[in-house]
C-alpha cells in the first residue's frame, strides 16, 4: 500500500504528530520552566521519503550471522527532530511557550492535515472508480 499512497501517509502520521506536539504546549503554557517543543518538519519528510524509496527499492532482508550488516527496516524515531522553540519574549518563569504563536502553529497544523487527508480522499475515490470500471 506504501506506493499507492506514497509520501502522504508518513505525512498524514507527522502532522499528527505535530499536532500533539503543540497541543502539550498549549496545555503546558502556564508550567513554570517548561519549555516549547516542535518538530522539523522539513527533516523529518526528508527521512520519510529516504525511508519510502529504500523500503519500495530493496526487499528486506535477514540476517543469518552476527557479522551481516543489518537491512533498512529500522523505523525513524521522530525524538532526533525535535527541536526547543526560541521565544520572541521570554518569560520570567522560564516558560517559552507564547500562546499566540502556539495557536496559530495549530490552525496551519489543522489545515494541512485536512488537505492531506482530503488528498488521500480522493486516491482512495480513484482507486474505488477504477476497480469498479466507472
Amino acid at each position: 500500500m506504501d506506493s499507492i499512497f506514497g509520501i502522504h501517509e508518513q505525512a498524514l502520521a507527522i502532522r499528527k504528530e505535530r499536532q500533539n506536539l503543540i497541543a502539550n504546549n498549549l496545555a503546558n503554557a502556564d508550567t513554570p520552566n517548561f519549555k516549547a517543543r516542535d518538530l522539523d518538519w522539513r527533516k523529518e519528510m526528508q527521512a520519510a521519503e529516504e525511508s519510502l524509496s529504500q523500503s519500495i527499492n530493496r526487499p528486506d532482508m535477514k540476517t543469518t550471522h552476527s557479522r551481516h550488516i543489518g537491512g533498512f527496516a529500522d523505523a525513524a524515531s521522530t525524538e532526533s527532530y525535535l527541536k526547543y522553540r526560541q521565544p520572541t519574549q521570554p518569560a520570567l518563569d522560564g516558560n517559552t511557550v507564547e500562546t499566540h504563536i502556539e495557536k496559530a502553529q495549530f490552525m496551519e497544523n489543522a489545515m494541512q492535515y485536512q488537505a492531506t487527508l482530503e488528498f488521500l480522499n480522493g486516491k482512495i475515490n480513484g482507486i474505488r472508480g477504477a476497480l469498479k470500471g466507472e
